[in-house]
């Protein structure tokens, strides 16, 4: 998806793990996926450097979509489906 695209995403629910290093992102998105239903939208809040890699490679792993990732001051949010 476009900067754009992922700005106008509206998320079914939110993650806010920018208090964590990393594992912690990514234990918290394992955690919260299963409170969503399939083809929802997640967005994780991070401001760990690699979140920006695992949370895809997770995905990828369990089948989920990636959407993309959109840089804020500080943190990045991180946007898969289920």
């Amino acid at each position: 998806m476009t900067q754009e695209e992922l700005l106008e995403i509206k998320a079914d629910t939110s993650v806010d793990a920018r208090g964590t290093s990393c594992p912690g992102p990514l234990l918290a998105a394992k955690k919260a996926i299963g409170t969503i239903d399939k083809g929802q939208i997640m967005e994780i809040l991070s401001a760990d450097e690699g979140t920006r890699s695992d949370i895809p490679k997770w995905c990828n792993k369990k089948g989920f979509e990636c959407l993309g990732t959109l840089e804020e001051s500080g943190f990045y949010k991180i946007y898969l489906k289920k």
